[in-house]
């Protein structure tokens, strides 16, 4: 999405009236880009059309500029209706330099080719111009309409005949048609013009109109309005379903063409209800100063600063196991929704004395799905049969063990309080009331409960799509030639395999060579696939720790030195707003910082809630010694009631990963543990794996 402009440059600080420009897939939007000129602007969007097209996208180009003009005006000025032919005129007739442009002469020139006064007006220069009034009401006799049928279909819409002043587009559009022309002509039949040519090419250039959600645009976090503007409908069109695309275009072509997303605004507020804002570039930034990042403290960074990144969709309760609520749940009416009967036996209005207790039965019976229709006398019972409704006139039912019947009584002992064997209306879920909460991971239990509560269909967030990517020139597949040197790749089987266990969708990225140009081609096709990317190795700061120089590239790595052993170096960023999560080259440290910090990450970036994993306190059935300082994971399991750990701390010894049930964690500070004392014991099953 681009907001064009018709001024001049507007110097190297970011602000507003001036272009600016966004692109987004999936619904997810980069951050906007400031261009101070319609030079650069110019070249920025040939260059970003020419990579996306080499890579094999589809792009929609959306310009907040008039693509024509209200009929009649192309075949007064160039003698035919043809609007692309008239932006090949304003390509020949328009001079526009950083610093100076002639639109407003030009302007004053064109309306000299028609009768009367106009159509152009709004002189904004300080000297006169023969032709061109300073207003809007001096001008009469040209003949044309003041607005395009597009135009008056949108509230609030100016003319394309103003030329300065607040909320004018007049300027911009003089300005912007001869750059439309030479994208025409510089990626040819790669691209076509809606509504003008059908929607069939590479590229497709549209008119849009960036004023018809306010309201969305006023509660983005972007300062500048124009930035934000271009972010929210970039998001907008780009997770627009293809048949709601394909609807939106479907538009019959005039000469005065149309915006995409007339009359559609709640189509695109909807589109982008489901998608959620971008993370910030500082998001895994850490206060300066701290040599080492206590776990703790970065634990906390994380929770504090992410937030969910996968969209919404809308699924049966039964299609829905495993994943995330995107919104509470309320039960559409109440369990159960009616009082009925725990137990089969027989009904009557409570309560029965002490004694002997002897009741005539009225004929039928009371069933689950098949209610008794009429009222149980007084003094009366009925044979009722569990789950079944109680009738009017019962509100308590004797188990049919503690019961003599015949065909026309029934005889018990009681006393039996009023009430007996009876369930309420709605003691287990209210109709109306939250059964569910947002960010809840739905197990099968929740889908008997909002079955059983009338829901059928619910938001769900869309199952995060986790990337795996190891890197590293000595890593071979298994079952491959390994030479001097080289070793098998064991961190990507290991965390495709967690991150299934968790219930994301995996892409396997393979493994990248110690190449910056091939990783950095890998990223960017990832960014495109992926909704967040582990990696594992080329985490520290060496000459080939190619993951984190790439990151610091886009300004938005950090890299932790974790108080942590297995672990430490811990590269984070985003690519292209995916966030990079990346891990250890060393399989142990790998694993256990993917259970530490990525586990409840992942979570909150799939829309869940931060959860922490559940350990237990378990005697000792070793002896060690630790220092202060940081944090350790010892590999573990119980054996006769006791915590043992595996021989080796080495993390090297990646077999200690199947010899354990869990990680003993012991606390930064300083620890002398002898057979016996209570240690902090995490299973496997508390990390869901």
């Amino acid at each position: 999405m681009v907001d064009w402009s018709g001024g001049n440059d507007r110097g190297p600080r970011a602000v507003k009236d001036a272009i600016w420009a966004c692109i987004a897939a999936h619904g997810a939007a980069e951050a906007p880009v400031y261009l101070r000129n319609r030079q650069l602007a110019e070249a920025w969007i040939i260059d970003t059309l020419t990579g996306l097209r080499a890579a094999g996208h589809r792009v929609l180009v959306g310009f907040d500029l008039c693509f024509a003009y209200p009929k009649g005006f192309a075949t007064q000025l160039i003698g035919s209706e043809d609007t692309l032919a008239l932006w090949d005129w304003f390509e020949e007739q328009v001079q526009d330099s950083p610093t100076a442009n002639n639109r407003f002469d030009l302007a004053a020139e064109i309306n000299a080719r028609f009768p009367g006064t106009g159509p152009f007006w709004f002189n904004g220069l300080q000297r006169d111009i023969a032709n061109l009034p300073r207003k809007g009401r001096n001008r009469s006799g040209h003949g044309l309409p003041e607005k395009r049928a597009a135009d008056l279909a949108i509230p609030g819409s100016f003319s394309p005949w103003q030329l300065a002043g607040a909320g004018a587009v007049g300027g911009q559009v003089i300005m912007g048609l001869p750059v439309l022309s030479r994208l025409r002509r510089a990626f040819g039949a790669d691209l076509c013009v809606w509504p003008f040519e059908a929607p069939d090419a590479q590229i497709v250039l549209a008119e849009t109109y960036f004023s018809l959600l306010p309201d969305l645009v006023a509660a983005d976090p972007h300062t500048i309005r124009d930035a934000s503007q271009t972010s929210l409908f970039a998001r907008a069109f780009s997770a627009l379903p293809p048949d709601q695309m394909a609807r939106l275009m479907a538009v019959d072509a005039t000469p005065e063409g149309w915006v995409l997303g007339a009359g559609e605004a709640e189509t695109l507020r909807a589109a982008v209800a489901l998608q959620p804002p971008p993370l910030r570039n500082d998001c895994f930034a850490m206060p300066q100063g701290a040599h080492w990042t206590p776990v703790d403290e970065a634990l906390a960074h994380l929770k504090a600063q992410l937030s969910v990144v996968t969209g919404v969709e809308t699924r049966p309760v039964a299609k829905a196991a495993g994943l995330f609520l995107a919104e509470d749940v309320r039960a559409a009416r109440s369990h159960p929704p009616a009082p009925n009967s725990a137990v089969d036996g027989y009904g009557f209005a409570g309560l029965a004395p002490e004694g002997v207790n002897q009741l005539p039965l009225v004929a039928g019976r009371a069933a689950a799905g098949r209610p008794y229709d009429h009222a149980v006398p007084a003094g009366y019972a009925i044979r009722i049969l569990t789950g079944a409704n109680l009738p009017d006139g019962v509100d308590t039912v004797i188990l049919q063990e503690d019961v003599t019947a015949t065909d026309a009584q029934i005889a018990f002992h009681g006393p039996l309080k009023k009430g007996a064997n009876a369930r309420d209306a709605g003691e287990d879920m209210v109709a109306g009331d939250v059964i569910m909460h947002a960010g809840r991971r739905l197990t099968p239990a929740d889908l008997a409960t909002m079955t059983a509560a009338g829901v059928g269909q619910i938001k769900v967030r869309k199952p995060l799509r986790v990337g795996i990517l190891s890197t590293g020139d000595e890593l071979r597949e298994p079952g491959d030639a390994a030479g001097p040197g080289q070793i098998f790749d064991a961190n990507r089987p290991m965390l495709c395999a967690v991150a299934a266990a968790w219930g994301y969708n995996v892409v396997d990225l393979g493994r990248a060579p110690d190449d910056r140009s091939k990783l950095r081609g890998i990223l960017d096709d990832a960014a495109g696939r992926c909704d967040v990317i582990l990696t594992s190795g080329g985490a520290s700061a060496g000459d080939e720790d190619h993951m984190s120089a790439l990151l610091e590239g886009t300004g938005t790595l950090a890299l932790w030195r974790m108080a942590i052993k297995p672990g430490r170096p811990l590269a984070l960023g985003l690519w292209q707003q995916t966030p990079v999560f990346g891990l250890p080259g060393n399989p142990v440290a790998a694993m256990v910082c993917a259970l530490i910090f990525a586990r409840p990450a992942l979570r909150v970036l799939a829309g869940g809630d931060w959860v922490e994993p559940q350990g237990f306190m378990v005697p000792a059935g070793f002896t060690k010694s630790k220092k202060e300082g940081r944090r350790e994971y010892l590999r573990a399991r119980i054996e006769d009631g006791r915590v043992a750990i595996f021989p080796s701390e080495g993390s090297g010894r990646v077999s200690g990963l199947s010899w354990a049930a869990g990680l003993v964690e012991l606390g930064d500070a300083a620890q002398q543990i002898t057979p016996g004392d209570p240690v902090h014991f995490i299973p496997f099953s508390s990390f869901d794996i």
